[in-house]
């Protein structure tokens, strides 16, 4: 297991820290440039992920602070109005719809940083390779390359419709 400071670049393992080659001394000046360059971009990218984990996590905790208890909710008559009720079951509803996407997107990032301490951050869980640098900024918990994520995308669709 490579240790936290270092991920793959073109499955080789780089100091995320120095940007230094750790299967290979570096030649030229050129490619120890491109490498820097390369884990200051992961660098940052682990940062905006831990900025993301720490908002979700906010986020999840406000959301869940502000759920009433039910005994609270219907302080008024021990039976509840049926239009109280149904506006209470419509906002218990939608704050679940909140609650669940927010736990899926933590935990997404949370992958994705699990994947960094394993050094195996900006591969493609499916076939492997690198994925494309321009993906990885726009959604840097991106598990797998566009080629992949388009062959997912197209068996789900093929698993819906029929025919």
């Amino acid at each position: 297991m490579l240790s936290d400071v270092t991920f793959k670049y073109n499955s080789l393992p780089i100091n995320i820290q120095t940007g230094e080659n750790l299967k290979q001394p570096i030649s030229n000046l050129t490619g120890e440039r491109e490498e820097k360059e390369v884990a200051t971009k992961y660098n940052k990218l682990r940062s905006r992920l831990q900025n993301e984990q720490k908002r979700l996590v906010e986020e999840l905790e406000q959301l869940e602070a502000s759920t009433r208890p039910a005994e609270v909710r219907r302080e008024g008559s021990p039976f509840g109005k049926r239009e109280e009720e149904a506006a209470e079951t419509q906002e218990l509803e939608n704050q679940l719809v909140q609650e669940n996407r927010i736990k899926e997107q933590l935990a997404l990032v949370e992958h994705a940083l699990r994947k960094f301490e394993e050094g195996t951050y900006g591969l493609c869980e499916n076939c492997g390779q690198p994925i494309d640098p321009a993906r990885l900024e726009a959604l840097p918990q991106a598990r797998r390359c566009i080629s992949c994520k388009a062959q997912q995308a197209k068996d789900e669709k093929s698993k819906i419709s029929p025919g």
